[in-house]
């Protein structure tokens, strides 16, 4: 199929955002995102005049939205446990999928200085905030204390994003699994003690009316 000239920005901000996921910002560079992407050479000032700078931020940007979108589904979920869970499971498939390869776009900004290209670290800062407020969301929703909500939905995204770096480094799966077990108990008992989820055991021992 003959790509249309007019696709050629939106290929460029998915190749970078591709090559950030395994490669980091350093290293995603102009001449690396046309070999990717395909896209003419000349397009690169023409989409954006910013350079290399306003490719990655808006690379950036776009990983934010897509992590977003998946964790803002998540909130209209009945089960919020289940939906921290499937987040987790989301990311051992890419990671085995990848054969360890594949990271996070925004972490791959956020852990270099960028000291030419300050606005990078804010919009990383950004999306890392944008997914604890839906997380936090969804936590209050079910009936814990904003603040908590909000504490939990800190150590949720901390949780998953050092776990994946862990993963890539051993080329295992086992923190993220070890991450995942023990939120997903933490989850269940913080929300299990405000009302917000059935206690299995108490149930089964309790009489019968």
């Amino acid at each position: 199929m003959v790509r249309r000239k007019s696709d050629s920005r939106e290929r460029m901000v998915l190749s970078a955002a591709a090559l950030l996921r395994e490669y980091g910002a350093s290293a995603t560079s102009i001449d690396r995102v046309l070999a990717h992407s395909g896209a003419p050479r000349g397009s690169v000032y023409h989409h954006f005049p910013g350079g290399r700078a306003q490719l990655i931020d808006e690379a950036v940007a776009l990983a934010g939205d897509f992590i977003a979108g998946l964790i803002e589904t998540g909130v209209r979920a009945d089960d919020p446990v289940a939906a921290v869970d499937a987040f987790f499971t989301l990311w051992r498939g890419r990671l085995v999928e990848s054969d360890f390869r594949t990271g996070c776009p925004v972490v791959a900004v956020a852990v270099e200085t960028n000291d030419d290209a300050p606005q990078l670290a804010r919009s990383a800062a950004a999306a890392f905030a944008r997914w604890q407020e839906a997380l936090a969301a969804l936590f209050v929703r079910h009936g814990l204390p904003e603040e908590r909500g909000r504490r939990l939905a800190a150590f949720v995204i901390a949780a998953v994003e050092g776990a994946v770096i862990m993963c890539r480094a051993e080329r295992s799966t086992g923190p993220l699994e070890a991450a995942a077990t023990e939120i997903h108990d933490l989850l269940a008992h913080a929300l299990r003690t405000t009302g917000a989820l059935a206690d299995p055991a108490r149930d089964h021992d309790a009489p019968p009316p």
